[in-house]
């Protein structure tokens, strides 16, 4: 954790924001494997663990793409940038997903562990809205 912060932190281009908006989606979903797991639910664990791995492989998918963009010239560049849209668009498609398991969890979840279900559900919220605006604000479809 102490690695990718201060790689967010450095003057560099990547990981920025959709790398941390997947990274804040996986947090959450570690936090609904947990609830899950004190909910004996562990179907529910186990989906919560391939999302959280998902959202993983997007953050360093994020960071790749934006990077390539970056470097990309000419017609190359449209592509790219694309190519660059697509990640945020899934990362922002996990993380829903993360917040629908975290709000179930926060309805019938073991009652311990509402606060976790309930941090995760806006974390999870948070990350898929930034997600998102990244994708308007590179597609230009952002309004300020």
């Amino acid at each position: 954790m102490k690695s990718f912060l201060a790689a967010v932190a450095a003057r560099t281009a990547a990981p920025g924001g959709g790398a941390v908006a997947a990274t804040t989606a996986a947090s959450a979903a570690a936090l609904v494997a947990m609830a899950a797991r004190f909910s004996a639910d562990e179907p529910l664990a186990a989906t919560a663990d391939e999302l959280r791995a998902d959202l993983l492989r997007l953050a360093d998918a994020d960071a790749d793409a934006y990077t390539a963009y970056l470097a990309a010239k000419g017609e190359a560049r449209k592509a790219a940038l694309r190519a660059a849209t697509e990640v945020p668009k899934d990362i922002a498609a996990v993380a829903g997903r993360v917040a629908e398991l975290a709000r179930g969890l926060v309805a019938d979840g073991n009652p311990n562990l509402t606060g976790d279900a309930r941090v995760a559900e806006l974390l999870a919220h948070a990350a898929a809205e930034a997600a998102t605006v990244l994708v308007e604000i590179n597609t230009g479809s952002s309004t300020p």
